[in-house]
């Protein structure tokens, strides 16, 4: 069994990312690196190209998507470069393993009357209704994760400069403006509503109805909720649904993609370049429905006479 394979040095390359990488990312490489020991039946260390080559083979064989097959060689690719690199392997038997193409998806994204739709179904004064509001006029004002958002302290935001400081992946911190709707809906929320959920003294933003933090789950719950009270589809709309629709309405607006790439904490530009193929895709499909010669449809007729005169 994988748990009686002792792996001294996968373990250490696990304690070594877990210095430099989110728990979550280090589980994910902790399980896909197990998965295959227990497939080889020996240390991942020994692995040849042959090995790594017929692992692959037989995971397309089971049915496992390209991205899923691609996040696992990637787990293989980062252990065997880390091996080079101390020196325990000359060779590197995952640098030429042929892997799948990934097809990047263009994310989903609300309209700009969804996204009002959504935050008019917040509206309410009570302690709850006001958090409610201030969550997703934040999520979508500020392109936020949702692990920033339900992570921000009291005194991460600014209300007098409108700006929120948030700590994104890889432990980055930014600093992104806040819209006046925003900027408002989070002043009412913290004289009129969180004073009443405070019940613990937490220092978190965002609490619950207990008077503890607002987790991630319970952030989905309530985007959930309110999208089934504005008539939308509610297993459609989640959180990074609000950051999508960020990115893109800014860049439909006029937004350069460089300062869009800023405010979401994108590392790689790439990342944030594939919102605009959202928008022109928009363009596409605004021309097509309002052009005239877009629209029409020529009914197939008979060819020119050649012996009719021009």
């Amino acid at each position: 069994m994988t748990e009686r394979i002792r792996d001294p040095e996968l373990n250490g390359f696990l304690a070594l990312l877990a210095a430099r990488r989110a728990p979550r990312t280090v589980e994910a490489y902790r399980r896909d690196l197990t998965a295959l020991t227990g497939w080889l039946g020996r240390p991942v260390g020994s692995a040849t190209t042959e090995d790594l080559e017929r692992y692959l083979a037989d995971l397309r064989a089971a049915g496992l998507s390209g991205s899923t097959i691609g996040r696992k060689a990637a787990a293989v690719r980062a252990f065997f470069r880390h091996q080079v690199l101390l020196g325990a392997r000359r060779d590197n038997p995952a640098a030429e393993l042929s892997l799948p193409r990934r097809t990047r998806r263009l994310p989903r994204t609300l309209s700009a009357g969804e996204a009002e739709r959504l935050i008019e179904a917040a509206a309410g004064t009570t302690p709850r209704a006001l958090r409610d509001a201030a969550l997703v006029e934040l999520l979508y004002g500020a392109g936020l994760r949702v692990s920033e958002g339900v992570g921000l302290q009291r005194g991460a935001v600014d209300l007098e400069d409108r700006l929120v400081r948030c700590t994104g992946k890889g432990g980055k911190e930014r600093i992104v403006p806040l819209g006046r709707q925003a900027a408002e809906a989070l002043r009412r929320y913290l004289a009129r509503g969180r004073p009443y959920l405070d019940r613990r003294h937490r220092p978190e933003l965002f609490l619950n109805a207990q008077g503890g933090a607002l987790t991630r789950a319970g952030a989905f719950f309530i985007l959930r909720r309110l999208a089934a009270r504005a008539g939308l589809e509610p297993e459609r709309v989640h959180p990074h649904l609000l950051r999508h629709s960020f990115a893109t309405h800014l860049l439909e607006g006029g937004a350069d993609l460089r300062s869009v790439q800023e405010m979401l904490g994108h590392a790689d530009l790439a990342t944030t370049e594939l919102y605009t193929h959202i928008t022109d895709r928009r363009r596409r499909d605004v021309y097509f429905d309002a052009h005239p010669h877009a629209r029409r449809r020529r009914a197939p007729g008979p060819g020119p006479d050649p012996h009719r005169g021009t």
